[in-house]
């Protein structure tokens, strides 16, 4: 078995994996890579085989019809044989020093491993080349083996992403975690669906994932998100289904607090992009979103309307509409978001 097993989704990457797969490569022979090539038309299926062939101890390759992201998590963890895994996107890297660092305090979880380590993620912006680091020293203890008794309350810019979890792999296979084909923002999902399964967490407060943002066709792009904001409606929805946070024990009474200010943003990030696009089609799919909400479950309804962020993203009326815009951009101008 190997320690870790790092999972890269890739669709036309050719242009910059070389980067992400050459940090990876630092973790040595007890790490595997595997790169799911997700019907790719341009040079990375070949890109994919080469690093495969070069590297047959460590690189893996599946070629796969397009499902999207989230079919390339999924083929991802079906495969892996590592006892950690981790996602990383095709376009973002692992800063190879922390990398170091987590593969020597991974190698002491082996008889005895965590369900899940977290570490911080850089925002990396291309447009204006600055970063911004999102870390948790506020929320976790670090270097210590802890549970959700021992956290603390998270800062609306504090949600764990994809970028900063490892997850044990035969918990999200013991949860039943599968991620629809074919949509994007799959990621929310998967770092939501899982956390009540966790039961000893990690921190190292080092700055590990880099997350490049700024292309234009990338998937948190704002227009981009406009054109595809079914999907995102999609994967708030699916998140909405999962048990409640309201049902967890008490003594996971932290955790559920976290859960429930996910569930507010994912409802608020869906407000927010249907009201941008404005159509009534837009509108209509916003208003039945809070309606399915009041009707479905009236206690987390109460506190999005009344007690949460997602409040200012379902104001009535036209005005309503345009404060709920100008709330948005007064906030990703602070955190540089998309």
């Amino acid at each position: 078995m190997k320690l870790i097993t790092f999972a890269v989704p890739c669709y036309n990457s050719a242009a910059y994996m070389d980067h992400c797969i050459k940090t990876l490569l630092e973790a040595g022979d007890e790490a595997e890579i595997i790169l799911v090539d997700d019907g790719s038309t341009d040079d990375t299926p070949a890109i994919a085989d080469r690093y495969a062939e070069q590297y047959p101890d460590v690189v893996r390759v599946i070629h796969q019809p397009n499902g999207g992201h989230g079919e390339g998590v999924n083929q991802g963890l079906a495969h892996a044989t590592g006892l950690y895994y981790k996602v990383v996107d095709s376009d973002d890297w692992l800063d190879v020093p922390s990398l170091h660092k987590v593969m020597a305090q991974l190698r002491t979880f082996a008889e005895n491993p965590v369900d899940m380590v977290v570490c911080n993620y850089v925002y990396e912006h291309v447009e204006d080349n600055t970063t911004h680091t999102v870390n948790y020293r506020n929320v976790f203890p670090v270097n210590k083996v802890f549970t959700w008794e021992e956290i603390h309350k998270f800062l609306p810019s504090q949600n764990l992403l994809m970028h900063s979890v490892i997850y044990r792999s035969q918990l999200l296979r013991d949860c039943g975690l599968v991620l629809p084909k074919h949509t994007f923002y799959v990621d929310n999902i998967f770092v939501y669906q899982p956390l009540p399964s966790v039961k000893t967490l990690y921190y190292m407060d080092l700055d590990l994932y880099r997350y490049f943002i700024g292309r234009a066709d990338q998937s948190v792009n704002e227009q981009v998100m406009v054109r595809r904001v079914d999907q995102q409606l999609r994967v708030t929805r699916i998140m909405l289904a999962c048990p409640s946070p309201y049902n967890l024990p008490e003594r996971q009474k932290n955790l559920a607090s976290y859960m429930l200010n996910y569930l507010s943003m994912m409802v608020a990030i869906s407000s927010v992009f249907l009201t941008i696009s404005g159509t009534p089609e837009s509108l209509e799919k916003k208003a039945q979103l809070w309606k399915e909400l009041s009707e479905g479950d009236p206690r987390l309804y109460r506190r999005m309307k009344l007690f949460s962020v997602s409040a200012f993203t379902n104001l009535p009326g036209g005005l309503g509409n345009h404060l709920t815009v100008l709330l948005y951009r007064g906030v990703q101008k602070i955190y540089k978001f998309n």
